[in-house]
């Protein structure tokens, strides 16, 4: 297999930029030097962990692990002790690598630590072009998921994954080494490291990190030369905010080339906000720690707010019902085939050289994720609309609601919801209901708390908006929704508001 990063291993010494983590920098050259010299320290170790702030030392811990052949771990900084303590269980890394100066945490503070050096250190010593590994199925990272249904389990991304992954982006966003790459995306995750880090140096392109996001640091970077903006529904969120007064924002995100949002649907409404305000269209994709990336919205397609595009080159989608019966798949050209009338809801299923090899230590999981026949369970529920764009309306576990004998996706209620004036935040989910199977319920954060919408106004906004079927039987109000660190709404943290939430029958 070909390296991952050509630009560093090619031996150039041009001054070209690479990585921007506030007023440090490092060039290719630098970077090379600097990835080379640690990779060289990593020769014999099976794992290394990476403390992942956001910082160069990151970025550069990383790259060298790649360099190196050694598979790396990134910790998330802001985990607590027992899930850290789980992780380091699980995974067995013989050291961790670090920013100086960073104090590390029980019991990460009890590994061998190997502090990162970047500039000046080491940039005599040239990049390794012989280390990387020949074998594509050659683990590269191990990616811990969000442990939502028990404690996290360790993904392991083959290096075919992180190739196949980038280079078929690639093609759908004409991604090349001219493009400058914005974003404050966490560096532990596969949104901030692989794509916002990883996928810059693969085209041999440049990055340039936020650090702590905001609509001023969006501002400055995407008008000094940067082409593209990475985020999450939180951020873009704040962008269509802060557009309704900030002219040299609509400017410069006007200036971009790409906007991309991912990791969680972003709200049509948000869509249309930030397209009204800037004359450009965010790109939507979609993917998962275990698949990567599976489908994304061309940039030389048709705009389709609200849906994730078409499959990515080289992956295979499917949608299933429960008995396993084949709803809609794809020919090998692309061409939607089967049921795509945009209402007939299956999960999606995946197969191609993105996917994760295994779960570490998780033979039994490893095994149920898949198919019989060798397909990947997203848990993901979606239909495919007429013109073969994937729109996903929920999760399996906790957005595909049973009401009446319909099949619901709470996405597309929650878009809907986010459609009214008076919300600025919407979750939907379903309870146990004797007469209807289960009812649906709104989580709303209402724009302005002291004069919150009425709840049966919602409910017929709903049902004008999608279908009578579709409307809220309940609404409650918060002042917030439980997230995550990348953004995405913590479902089932919700019921524990509801001794605190106003509730309107």
């Amino acid at each position: 297999m070909s390296s991952l990063f050509p630009a560093l291993v090619s031996g150039s010494t041009a001054p070209r930029p690479a990585l921007r983590f506030g007023d440090r920098s490092l060039t290719y050259a630098e970077l090379a030097a600097s990835a080379g010299a640690l990779a060289a320290r990593l020769d014999g170790r099976e794992r290394v962990a990476v403390w992942a702030t956001p910082s160069l030392e990151t970025a550069v811990g990383v790259v060298a692990a790649l360099l190196a052949g050694v598979p790396a771990v990134p910790l998330n900084p802001k985990s607590g002790e027992g899930e850290l303590g789980h992780i380091l269980g699980d995974s067995a890394p013989s050291l961790v690598l670090a920013e100086p100066g960073v104090e590390l945490p029980s019991p990460v503070g009890d590994l061998e630590r190997v502090d990162v050096q970047v500039g000046a250190a080491g940039q005599d010593t040239p990049a390794r072009p012989g280390t990387e590994p020949d074998d594509p199925a050659a683990p590269a990272l191990v990616v811990y998921t969000s442990g939502t249904t028990g404690p996290p389990k360790g993904a392991v991304i083959p290096r075919r994954a992180i190739a196949s992954t980038l280079d078929a982006l690639a093609d759908a966003w004409q991604w090349t080494g001219d493009d400058v790459l914005v974003h404050g995306l966490p560096l532990f995750h596969v949104h901030g490291l692989i794509l916002g880090i990883l996928g810059p140096l693969r085209r041999g392109a440049a990055v340039r990190h936020l650090g702590r996001f905001s609509a001023e640091g969006v501002t400055r970077e995407l008008g000094t030369g940067a082409t593209m903006l990475f985020g999450v529904p939180t951020m873009y969120h704040r962008l269509a905010e802060a557009l309704v007064e900030d002219t040299e924002l609509a400017k410069a995100l006007g200036g971009a080339r790409l906007l991309v949002s991912g990791s969680a649907a972003l709200p049509v409404h948000d869509h249309e906000r930030i397209t009204a305000a800037t004359g450009r269209r965010v790109v939507e994709r979609y993917g998962m720690t275990e698949t990567l990336m599976n489908t994304s919205v061309r940039v030389d397609g048709e705009p389709r707010p609200g849906t994730v595009g078409v499959p990515l080159p080289g992956v295979d989608v499917r949608l299933v019902e429960e008995d396993g019966t084949t709803i809609a798949s794809y020919d090998a050209d692309g061409t939607p085939t089967g049921t795509y009338d945009g209402e007939t809801v299956g999960e999606i299923q995946v197969r191609g050289p993105n996917l994760f090899t295994e779960y570490l230590n998780r033979p039994d999981a490893t095994a149920a994720a898949f198919t019989e026949d060798g397909w990947f369970r997203t848990g993901d529920m979606a239909v495919v609309d007429p013109d073969g764009s994937v729109r996903i309306v929920g999760r399996k576990a906790t957005d595909l609601i049973k009401s009446g004998g319909y099949k619901i996706g709470a996405g597309e209620i929650e878009n809907a919801l986010l459609e009214h004036p008076a919300v600025r935040e919407a979750a939907v989910t379903g309870e146990p209901d004797e007469d209807l199977g289960e009812r649906i319920v709104a989580w709303i954060v209402p724009a302005d708390p002291e004069a919150p919408p009425a709840a049966e106004e919602l409910a017929d906004h709903v049902a004008r908006r999608l279908a009578p079927h579709k409307r809220p039987r309940t609404v409650r109000f918060l002042t917030s929704l439980p997230r995550n660190d990348m953004g995405k709404i913590l479902k089932r943290a919700l019921p524990d508001a509801v001794a605190k939430a106003p509730k309107h029958d």
